[in-house]
């Protein structure tokens, strides 16, 4: 059996058929750059030079952030991030072709800008959810928390009547800077995650059925396979990744493991294909 063209890919996400999984690269994919890091690695050299970490951590998104909440408080974490995603990146032709689709029932956006949100604000029928951090707060609290179009908080059972779901599942600089990135932050989550407890409801019956389309994703460090292997688990269907040809020998491993099949070429070209968008319309 052949593999689906990019045309065929781009038509079952129409359908509804595949879930589009958006990595912080797509944020490459517009004319001009990005006000915004795209990726952890980028992310956690901009914490570093904000707030001084010891160089053999500066690599690492989620030690360093915690470094910097253990020794400069958890406030100064949350008001870094509420700094540097505070500007919203004009959502290039892959979000708005996205947000186009009168059928897509999930779209599951893995970084902490405000891109797709933007995207689909033109639209009254979709909502997002959120990754709630547990650190600072001193109660207990959901794992998870929704807001409506408006970014008014709501119940995470509205949820069930929004035609498009937006699942953020590290959280997001908006509406209200709730995200998951220190070690702290995801030690409760992690241990919970393989029964599936943090992952809402909802996304587990969009899921149903359905595969996934990775866009923009990495998956060098161990926590990033583990949210994308829970997320995808008991779904249905096929999986794709479009991906570089420079694939760690761990992001391979994964990919096999987890039956998704790489599509190697540049994410620009791919994604031209598959909103069927020019480059100078692009």
């Amino acid at each position: 059996m052949s593999a689906p063209t990019l045309a065929e890919i781009a038509a079952k996400v129409a359908a509804g058929d595949l879930i589009p999984y958006l990595g912080p690269e797509v944020l490459t994919l517009g004319a001009e750059e990005p006000p915004v890091p795209t990726g952890a690695r980028a992310l956690a050299h901009l914490l570093s030079a904000r707030s001084a970490v010891p160089g053999r951590i500066r690599n690492n998104l989620w030690h360093a952030a915690q470094y910097i909440e253990s020794f400069k408080h958890r406030v100064t974490v949350d008001r870094l991030m509420a700094d540097i995603f505070k500007p919203v990146p004009a959502p290039n032709h892959l979000h708005r072709w996205l947000a186009s689709l009168p059928h897509c029932p999930l779209i599951v956006d893995t970084w902490y800008d405000g891109a797709m949100r933007a995207a689909l604000a033109e639209r009254s029928d979709w909502g997002s959810i959120h990754g709630a951090s547990k650190a600072r707060r001193t109660h207990d609290v959901p794992w998870t928390r929704a807001f409506d179009p408006a970014g008014t908080e709501c119940e995470v059972a509205a949820a069930t009547a929004w035609t498009t779901l937006l699942y953020k599942p590290h959280g997001a600089a908006q509406p209200d800077g709730d995200v998951l990135v220190s070690d702290s932050d995801y030690v409760e989550v992690l241990t919970e995650i393989d029964i599936q407890t943090p992952i809402p409801d909802t996304v587990r019956e969009r899921r149903t059925g359905r595969g996934f389309l990775f866009l923009g994703c990495r998956f060098y460090d161990q926590i990033l396979r583990t949210f994308a292997r829970s997320i995808m688990r008991r779904s249905g269907g096929s999986h794709f990744a479009v991906v570089p040809d420079d694939l760690t020998p761990n992001e391979a491993k994964f990919l096999a493991s987890e039956g998704i099949t790489p599509l190697v070429m540049p994410l620009p070209e791919a994604c031209l294909a598959l909103t069927g968008t020019t480059a100078e319309a692009a």
